[in-house]
């Protein structure tokens, strides 16, 4: 992700620009029409630093927990009038976390839940790690066996370690899917037109999105490869945690509660930025392909086994895509459906429909940010309480919900 520091230059940039495109890549028409919502304050009593996860632990309880990017776990009630004195730390590894905000892709950036939490008492992490340079962490925790309100920091398990050559592009969204299995976003390793070529080399974990399956262990590791995944068994040809490649850097991905469907926002370089539905095994085309189009002298036309997106947006509209979520809450009946996403540059939030059985994109709608100071939400990430209603949140601390726009 490529992040500005300051609401001046985020307003300068803002200038001028539009509309996410009417058109989807096989030149459909797409209703663009205002959805009938907008963007309020949530929580705004409470302005955590930099939240860049905000989810649940689907134990019942309906705390919403917080992740800061320095490395603090926190979770709040899940009510409109919490306080600061509210708010709970759940886990807190500043002390183990890399973060520079001259450099502000690495931190503590992920937060998953393990699917029988309530039973077991797991989740994990995804962080940089200040014991040794350029290296990124999946780790379990415990929650503590005397206070559910309290992680174990004791209890960490590394699960893997993962080489950086760069500081930026690290990904960090880790979710798991309907299946059970953890899935581990990664950007292509940093710096400008992936030098190394890792979006497209399936011997190299970067610019992928991983599967494992954390509740076996294979031998001399801490997690197992899924037998199904699509390059298990094939070691000389590719790593087996790869469940599909050819990204930049995917900030951030989520499932569909209905369906289990995979959405993965990756953010452009030059021109273009990009939604995906991820299939097993699917090349997403960075660096070879941006978006729908040719990338750099080595780049090329649409061809068989690259995948394109299924929406994309050039640099008059924003500059930085934040994926977010498909809405499967009770509250706003007219957005179900719709994949929520935005732009942290121009600051723009819209609403995306896509058709899973002919596979196109049907409404690109906004929402409305007018009633925010400002007029735009400089959105870093998006998440969802228990009950599936969304949340968002931007780099200054500020949470924000979707409601009806009367």
């Amino acid at each position: 992700m490529k992040r500005v520091k300051t609401a001046i230059l985020l307003s300068i940039l803002c200038v001028g620009f539009g509309l996410a495109p009417a058109k989807t890549s096989e030149g459909q028409e797409a209703d663009v029409s205002p959805l009938p919502l907008k963007i309020e304050r949530a929580f705004p009593e409470i302005r955590p630093r930099r939240p860049v996860v905000m989810t649940t632990a689907d134990d019942g309880t309906d705390r919403l927990f917080m992740v800061t990017q320095q490395g603090v776990v926190q979770f709040i009630p899940n009510r409109q009038d919490v306080t600061e004195d509210d708010i709970q730390v759940y886990l807190d590894i500043e002390s183990k976390v890399v973060y520079d905000d001259r450099k502000n892709e690495e931190g503590l950036l992920g937060l998953a839940f393990h699917p029988k939490y309530k039973s077991n008492g797991e989740f994990f992490v995804y962080y940089t790690t200040t014991d040794e340079p350029l290296t990124s962490v999946v780790s379990r925790f415990r929650v503590s066996k005397d206070d559910p309100n309290k992680a174990d920091p004791n209890s960490e398990e590394e699960i893997m370690r993962i080489k950086q050559p760069f500081w930026n592009h690290n990904g960090g969204t880790i979710a798991f899917g309907t299946d059970g299995y953890l899935y581990i976003g990664l950007g292509d390793g940093g710096a400008f037109n992936d030098p190394q070529m890792n979006g497209q080399n399936i011997q190299s974990l970067l610019g992928s999105i991983l599967r494992i399956d954390v509740d076996k262990k294979d031998e001399g590791k801490n997690y197992s490869i899924p037998k199904d995944n699509p390059f298990y068994g094939h070691p000389r040809l590719a790593r087996g945690e790869i469940y599909a490649y050819g990204f930049r850097n995917v900030w951030r991905m989520s499932f569909d509660r209905k369906n289990g469907a995979l959405w993965a926002a990756d953010v452009g370089q030059d021109l273009w930025e990009e939604i995906n539905v991820v299939v097993s095994g699917g090349n997403y085309g960075w660096n070879l392909r941006e978006g729908n189009h040719k990338f750099g002298l080595v780049g090329v036309e649409a061809q068989n086994g690259l995948i394109d997106p299924i929406w994309e947006y050039d640099h008059k509209v924003g500059k930085s895509i934040t994926g977010g979520c498909v809405y499967r809450g009770q509250l706003l009946p007219q957005l179900d459906g719709y994949y929520i996403y935005a732009d942290y540059v121009s600051g723009k939030v819209w609403g995306l429909k896509y058709d899973y059985d002919q596979k196109r994109v049907v409404a690109n709608r906004e929402i409305s940010t007018a009633s925010i100071e400002g007029g735009n939400v400089p959105v870093i990430t998006f998440g969802q309480d228990h009950q599936g209603e969304v949340y968002l949140s931007d780099a200054f601390g500020r949470i924000f919900r979707i409601v009806e726009d009367k």
